[in-house]
């Protein structure tokens, strides 16, 4: 679906020949006597229509109005978040069959952000998922007008909301995909296509390379699969040369069964979006393609399925870390800070200004959080306050989460330097506590969006989340002053690696044992409820 700004009042929306015209109606009114103003008077005097958010009304062929159907929506206050909520209640008049063109007009002098909301909104509510489905019928439509006072002013909201919608559009559709259909092969092969994207480079590292990078957790996690697994670095390019980045690492579990530590069966399906956090970063990076930001981006998935064959790591296995510290593997089915912890490593040698990873990572972060925020954790007082602000902006919420040091007590092992679980109480913090075992003084930020990324039950599906709230940090980093990039302490030195196909044939590395637990996202209720999935209350995600 193609969008499309144009300036236009009520009195000229009545002569836009559409299939559908929505008006969105917030207080206070507009005082006009066009037959269209007119007529949302009439139906508000009467109680027929009402300026709450998501309250419509919905007429055919009226005469003087020259769209074949009208849908007069309340937008509250016309903040963002009720123009959200408007164009959610709109979702199934735009979905409707041999619908073509749809213009939505609002009758009031919208706020920049509210533009930037009505369009994401539009696409949430019109998208539909056909890749393994062809029954699915795509939304018909294909052109949405958005009809504004004034497009001079919101002309840079509306570029925002248009990039928002394709890089969400880009998460979801891979998020949404069954692992069979997105493996670690395949998500690199997304990754080299926004690798063709103007300022957009793309890198695939394969095993041969992993394990001369001396990745001994992210292989564990990967030895039980026949998928090789692969290490995608994406850069994008829009400050100075010299200018440090901004590091974005996702995690990339593209299944995860748990490994030996075997997941429940009852939603084990929905495992596929353990790798969330992965999809977010190629969402990111279709974003920023279409808005050519004035900053440098890295981002870094390490991907591979966790699988329980005969090669797999096994609970009470030590591995060697990419840092060099050791990991008692207790749980398999905390796979995700395995796969992490290395990447973290690994990215240091950009020399980040900031590194914020995303991650389906506990199913404590669900039971806490439910679905509404992501979980915020971060060792940097000013990174976490941009990423909170960015979220309230981008109606992509997220909360600050603790990282006092007595957490990690429970991580102590007998056996190596750290162990990947710590019991149940505060695993959401203990997981985090965990990573930031691997990233030295690097400014740090991480995200478990467990319970955000996508829904259960009825609408089960990806969110796109957190991409929104990624764009709206990264755009906000953009204004800030550049940031020369300087060396860094990392949790230990990094060698330059040498080049080696992607696609190289694999080689099984040593017994290489490591395993982690995956994200909350085995919980069945994890993504829209606060309903607590069951298993959050048993293996750590």
């Amino acid at each position: 679906m193609n969008f499309d700004l144009k300036a236009l009042t009520i009195a000229a929306a009545a002569n836009e020949k559409c299939d559908l015209l929505v008006v969105l109606v917030a207080e206070p009114l507009p005082v006009a006597v066009d037959p269209l103003s007119s007529l949302v008077a009439l139906a508000l005097k009467h109680g027929d229509l009402q300026t709450e958010a998501g309250k419509s009304l919905s007429l055919y062929q009226v005469p003087a109005v020259a769209a074949r159907r009208i849908l007069l929506v309340g937008a509250g206050d016309g903040s963002a978040r009720s123009v959200r909520k408007a164009l959610a209640a709109a979702g199934p008049a735009l979905n409707t069959p041999a619908l073509k063109r749809a213009v939505v007009c609002f009758s009031f002098d919208v706020p920049a952000a509210s533009v930037t909301a009505a369009v994401q909104a539009a696409a949430d509510a019109t998208y539909v998922f056909s890749t393994t489905k062809p029954s699915a019928k795509p939304c018909s439509l294909e052109k949405l007008v958005l009809g504004v006072p004034s497009k001079v002013a919101v002309q840079s909201a509306f570029d925002c909301g248009v990039a928002l919608a394709l890089g969400q559009g880009t998460a979801r559709e891979w998020a949404n995909r069954p692992a069979n259909h997105a493996t670690p092969s395949l998500l690199a092969d997304a990754a080299k296509a926004l690798g063709k994207l103007p300022g957009i480079e793309c890198k695939v590292h394969g095993p041969s390379e992993v394990a001369k990078l001396g990745m001994g957790a992210f292989m564990a996690v990967a030895q039980g699969s026949h998928e090789p697994l692969r290490l995608i670095e994406l850069h994008y390019q829009g400050g100075a040369k010299g200018d440090a980045p901004v590091a974005l690492v996702g995690k990339g579990i593209t299944f995860d069964t748990g490994g030996i530590s075997l997941k429940p069966a009852a939603e084990m399906d929905e495992m596929k979006y353990d790798m969330g956090g992965a999809a977010s970063v190629l969402g990111v990076f279709r974003a920023l393609a279409e808005l050519r930001p004035a900053i440098n981006v890295v981002g870094i998935i390490p991907a591979c399925e966790n699988m329980p064959d005969g090669r797999a790591v096994k609970p009470g296995d030590v591995v060697t870390s990419m840092s060099g510290q050791t990991i008692e593997i207790l749980n398999t089915d905390a796979e995700g800070r395995l796969v992490l912890c290395d990447a973290l490593t690994y990215v240091a040698r950009f020399k980040p200004r900031a590194v914020v990873d995303i991650a389906t990572l506990t199913g404590a972060c669900v039971v806490a959080l439910g679905g509404l925020r992501s979980g915020l954790f971060s060792t940097d007082e000013a990174l976490a306050q941009a990423l909170q602000s960015a979220g309230d902006a981008a109606q992509d919420l997220c909360w600050r989460m603790p990282l006092d040091e007595e957490y990690a007590e429970g991580l102590k092992s007998n056996f190596a330097d750290v162990g990947n679980v710590a019991g149940r109480a505060g695993g959401a913090v203990t997981a985090a506590k965990f990573l930031q075992r691997f990233v030295g003084d690097l400014p740090w930020a991480h995200l478990d969006i467990a319970g955000t990324a996508w829904k259960s039950g009825a609408a089960k599906g990806s969110t796109g989340r957190p991409v929104g709230l990624l764009v709206h940090y990264l755009l906000d980093a953009a204004k800030a002053a550049p940031v020369k990039a300087k060396a860094v302490k990392a949790a230990k030195p990094v060698k330059a690696e040498k080049t080696v196909k992607a696609d190289k044939p694999a080689k099984v590395a040593k017994p290489v044992a490591t395993a982690e637990t995956a994200p909350a996202v085995n919980a069945p209720g994890a993504p829209a409820s606060a309903k607590a999935p069951k298993a959050a209350t048993g293996p750590l995600l």
